[in-house]
């Protein structure tokens, strides 16, 4: 989401005058119908206060919005192909489906020819596209933290069936049914670097991740099956507590989280989690190097897969781990994030409003 309010004030203006030349630049979301629209959008324009803006619509997609039925953000026969618009409008009729091979046979689109075209159009894959609507469904909630039927309504399901089926299949309960299961609660967190998720129980941070990061809906199947836990929307103490300090971080205030966390994984990926918590901010680390200070000099590879599987992003530090060359190499929420992230720790901070 946008934050600067000096280009909110542009793009809001651009969306009054129906802006032409604004198409592709940014997509508005509007909090009031749940829905995301394109700049020239011919419907009655929102309230500047019921406005959010997205520079792409994977984020307004995960920020919980719907493609808006008049003016088509996704399937504008003016700008796309066909096949886009037809995947578009396939996933529309069933927002929660895992799309697999033989769905796209039953439409006769060549899966790559899909992923292709998405690609160029959006800047994602048409996977990435389901999923970011899929996982909107689950986000809204978590988002809103409001009343059950309220969220029902503002996902755009006629029955309340509906909405808990599409909860459920991706957080692993129903909004109402909770039984005897370990409870989590799982809340949104706007950062500079775009919005997180946090997951936790009363007393410590099971999951902080960037709600675009590829994987994220493996993530919370996987915590939720070990644990057999049920996430439902909420704050805990935790919550709270990482919410404050990821505030004090961004504004350059902090170098040290004090979150109580649960770490679950294996012995030897609690080691290397323990030895990114050792890097200091500022400076970076190299497989090698955690690998060398494990005493087990050849496993990097094995630091590197469990660099991979940390799900608790910039708390456990795997952003300050680089190649052994110097370059960033990769990481889940994004090398730019990364790169931003090594630059805010290195200057204290102090750049923070020319990066952002």
């Amino acid at each position: 989401m946008i934050q600067n309010e000096e280009r909110k004030l542009e793009y809001y203006k651009a969306l009054i005058e129906k802006k032409s030349d604004y198409e592709g630049v940014f997509y508005v979301g509007v909090t009031s119908t749940g829905v995301f629209c394109r700049p020239t959008c011919p419907a009655r324009k929102p309230k500047y206060d019921n406005c959010e803006f997205y520079e792409t619509a994977q984020q307004a997609l995960l920020a919980s919005f719907r493609p808006c039925q008049r003016c088509r953000p996704l399937s504008h026969p003016n700008h796309v192909s066909d096949i886009v618009r037809l995947l578009v409008e396939a996933v529309e009729q069933n927002p929660e489906k895992r799309w697999k091979g033989q769905d796209f046979k039953a439409l006769s689109i060549d899966e790559s020819t899909a992923r292709r075209q998405f690609k160029k159009r959006f800047g994602m894959t048409f996977v990435e596209y389901a999923r970011s609507r899929r996982m909107g469904l689950a986000l809204k909630s978590i988002r809103s933290g409001g009343k059950i039927i309220d969220t029902q309504l503002a996902s755009g399901y006629d029955s309340s069936s509906g909405f808990r089926d599409a909860f459920s299949r991706i957080m692993g309960a129903t909004p109402t049914r909770l039984d005897d299961s370990l409870i989590l609660r799982a809340s949104w967190l706007d950062t500079q670097l775009g919005p997180m998720m946090a997951i936790a129980d009363d007393n410590e941070l099971y999951l902080l991740e960037f709600v675009d990061r590829r994987g994220l809906e493996r993530e919370v199947e996987r915590l939720r099956t070990r644990l057999q836990a049920a996430i439902i929307p909420g704050q805990t103490t935790p919550i709270q507590s990482i919410e404050n300090e990821l505030s004090q971080y961004f504004e350059g205030m902090l170098t040290e989280f004090k979150t109580p966390l649960h770490l679950m994984g294996s012995p030897f990926q609690k080691s290397v989690w323990e030895q990114l918590q050792k890097i200091p901010a500022g400076e970076t680390s190299s497989y090698a190097d955690i690998a060398l200070a494990l005493g087990k000099p050849t496993a990097y590879r094995a630091v590197a897969q469990a660099n991979g599987a940390n799900q608790l992003a910039i708390v456990i530090p795997c952003h300050r781990v680089i190649n052994v060359s110097g370059e960033l190499g990769g990481y889940g929420g994004g090398v730019a994030r990364k790169e931003w992230l090594l630059n805010h720790e290195k200057t204290g901070g102090s750049k923070n409003e020319q990066s952002t």
